[in-house]
């Protein structure tokens, strides 16, 4: 604020003409709109610019017409010349000292584009179209086509828009400042679609800073630059019908089967380049539709500057990276998902951000929009900043681009990375190196304020959200009026880290812990939870999913297909990273294509068979996802046979219709197992992994029978064939 106080007393400072010429040429003038453009001056309507190239400028009408002759007032290049009293709009003719000759609009004749209320909104922090305020923005003002810039810098004492348009000089269009709020603002009618730019910034002692990319900006220049660029829009949308269903209220009992993607390792050219969004609108989208898939979730495709961070360190919020095509192209991508009736679930990394000098870090020279105290501001594990979740203005940026995503780009759901990072304050931290908050504890009251407000703008705007939220805090997909932080659904990593564990040991110690496949459904239903089996999860010596099996060749593929069918049997909405579905060998790597020959294999192309089945199984089966967050939708059958590590549950839709599933995980066959059942009649199969099809050892179920003595407390049971290593999936056959 004393920052503030000193900019607005320079401003009202008087200067003597030749004072305020100085300071337009040497660019240092803080407040050029009270000198340069149209000014009553001595009872004269007269004009001022700044064209340093010139010899000689001259006022001319809209047709072109010479009014008057410039005097030149200053030899930085500051002209001066008499307006016509009842003339609104001009031009400036220039010509060089080269002799060129041009005609070129004067930025300081028009007013702000900013209304009263756009004004308060930005300053109170509450802006939901915050993306159409701030930025660049291509608009006609008074009739001219031009980009109107748009940037907060509230302790900046000087702040430029520079680039193709005006040779990089930030002399030529110094902004605007609205000083209530911090915002600087100009309309350049030179500036027009495709233009690169960036803003200068001097601090507040007049130094200037490294030059800074737009927070806002929209898209984003190709290394090795690092320039924002302007972008409109051309692109018509054909998904009204899929936006109109859109809903605050999730349908929680819809099948969720999510297929996790890193857009620039799923597939790639045979020269080794990146397909961009419009080739993965096909190929992609066909994919994850034969597959059964409901749901795409992208990786960060916010503009990140280090593929290696996958995006997870971003730089602009607001915009889809330019990696893979522009912003028509992310929403062509887009569209194309929802004519397939696929849903769009997109990372997004609320949690921190690079220090690359040309993004956020001290973007005015003070900390801005991160802590000034690195024990509230940094993260040492990844080297980044943390957000300022205490300012209005830094939550409605965040808020704002992740409504920018929804409302945009058409995307339907936004998955939330490190959420514990933003919740504990200690977060990775020893004891001296944090700050406890208010009342002592290691919350960030900041944080979990934030949250709830992302979620409730989103759930407003008809968007779900996942949390990936990796220890105990209550509540995490509970509603705001109920006390909770308000996410759709939460990621379980509790129930990813015991089965993984489980599924690593050789059968024969399996018993000794067994309790890690059932621990689960002792929480289960506290929260709407997802089953993840995450890129995180193939990654940094983890080895693939496929890599953890034990066993020989044969019985890793029997225990990953009979954990597959495991996972989808159990309460919980489904999500599986690109290459657990084809059993990748070796882990993710993201400097290069997924190893698509594996499936001609045969063990690899069973493995894609059982998903694809699992998904359209699960897809078309009520008891396998609609009751996921009830305890209503699930029973155990029995769960304490530890000795020959076999687990058997019941799983009812609203209904009350059921499948039941079996899982073995030994390597030996157990014929004439008995489980008891809840009704009698005549069973049969839905899904074996042991089946051929998936190049299994081929121990099915035809038809079963019930038998009339009681198992399992129940009063009919059924004598199974389990194969080895192998999940079945059965139901009550019609007309019992």
């Amino acid at each position: 604020m004393l920052q503030q106080r000193q900019s607005k007393a320079y401003m009202k400072r008087k200067m003597t003409d030749t004072e305020q010429c100085n300071a337009i040429a040497q660019g240092t003038h803080r407040n050029p709109f009270a000198f340069l453009g149209p000014h009553r001056i001595a009872g004269s309507r007269r004009v001022r610019c700044f064209q340093p190239a010139a010899d000689t400028v001259s006022l001319i009408d809209a047709r072109g017409k010479i009014l008057s002759a410039m005097a030149k007032i200053h030899d930085g290049g500051v002209f001066d010349g008499l307006l016509p009293q009842r003339l609104r709009r001009y031009a400036l003719r220039v010509t060089t000292r080269d002799g060129a000759v041009f005609d070129v609009e004067d930025p300081y004749r028009f007013p702000s584009a900013l209304g009263e209320m756009d004004l308060y909104l930005l300053g109170e922090g509450s802006d939901q179209h915050i993306f159409k305020k701030l930025g660049s923005h291509v608009m006609r003002i008074a009739g001219v086509s031009g980009t109107r810039f748009s940037v907060w810098a509230p302790n900046a004492s000087r702040v430029s828009v520079i680039g193709d348009f005006n040779h990089w000089d930030g002399r030529l269009h110094v902004m605007r400042l609205h000083p209530g709020n911090g915002i600087w603002e100009i309309f350049v009618p030179a500036a027009t679609h495709g233009a690169n730019y960036k803003y200068e910034i001097q601090d507040s002692g007049g130094n200037l800073l490294p030059l800074k990319s737009d927070p806002y900006a929209g898209y984003h220049e190709s290394p090795p630059g690092n320039a924002s660029v302007v972008f409109d829009t051309r692109y018509t949308w054909k998904d009204d019908v899929w936006m109109a269903q859109r809903s605050p209220t999730p349908k929680m009992d819809q099948p969720i089967a999510i297929y996790e993607v890193h857009p620039g390792s799923w597939r790639r050219k045979d020269d080794g380049s990146y397909l961009g969004y419009r080739a993965l609108a096909d190929e992609l989208v066909n994919y994850v539709s034969d597959m059964g898939f409901t749901h795409i979730e992208l990786l960060p495709v916010t503009e990140h500057p280090f593929d290696g961070s996958w995006g997870y360190q971003p730089i602009g919020l607001f915009a889809p990276t330019q990696r893979f095509g522009t912003p028509d192209d992310f929403r062509y991508f887009v569209d194309r998902c929802h004519a397939a009736s696929i849903s769009i679930i997109v990372d997004w990394v609320p949690a921190h951000f690079p220090k690359d000098e040309h993004g956020l870090a001290r973007f005015d020279g003070t900390a801005l929009y991160e802590h000034a105290d690195p024990r509230k501001g940094e993260h040492a594990d990844w080297g980044t900043l943390v957000f300022n979740y205490g300012r209005r203005e830094v939550v409605n940026y965040l808020i704002g681009s992740a409504l920018y995503w929804i409302n945009e780009l058409h995307i339907d759901a936004i998955r939330v990375d490190a959420v514990a990072s933003m919740l504990y304050l200690d977060y990775s931290r020893e004891d001296g190196e944090w700050i406890p908050n208010e009342h002592g504890g290691n919350q960030n009251l900041e944080a979990v304020e934030f949250l709830k407000r992302f979620n409730s703008e989103l759930h407003a705007a008809g968007a779900s959200t996942f949390a990936e939220e990796s220890t105990a805090w209550p509540g995490v997909s509970r509603p705001v009026n109920a006390g909770g932080l308000g996410f759709t659904y939460k990621w379980n990593m509790g129930w990813m880290n015991d089965t993984l564990s489980y599924m690593s040991e050789n059968p024969v110690h399996r018993t000794h812990h067994h309790d890690k496949m059932t621990f689960g459904l002792v929480y289960a239903f506290d929260e709407n939870f997802v089953l993840p089996l995450s890129h995180d999860e193939v990654v940094h010596g983890k080895r693939s999913i496929l890599g953890r099996m034990p066993g020989d060749d044969w019985q890793r593929f029997a225990n990953l297909r009979a954990y597959y069918a495991f996972m989808y049997a159990h309460p919980g909405k489904k999500l599986t990273f690109m290459g657990n579905e084809i059993a990748q060998q070796h882990e993710w790597n993201h400097d290069q294509s997924l190893d698509w020959h594996l499936l001609e294999q045969p063990e690899h192309a069973g493995i894609q068979k059982l998903v694809r089945d699992l998904n359209n199984l699960y897809r078309n089966t009520p008891a396998l996802h609609e009751v996921d967050f009830d305890a209503h939708g699930f029973e155990w059958i029995d769960y304490n046979d530890r000795d020959n590590s076999i687990l058997s549950w019941i799983r009812r839709d609203h209904s009350g219709s059921f499948v039941v599933a079996v899982s073995n995980f030994t390597p030996v066959v157990r014929e004439n197992y008995s489980i008891g059942v809840p009704a009698s009649g005549t069973y049969t199969e839905l899904l074996n992994t042991d089946s051929e099809r998936y190049d299994g050892s081929g121990i099915v179920n035809d038809v079963l029978h019930t038998n009339d003595y009681s198992q399992h407390g129940r009063a009919d049971s059924l004598n199974l064939r389990l194969a080895a290593l192998a999940t079945i999936i059965i139901k009550l056959s019609d007309g019992n």
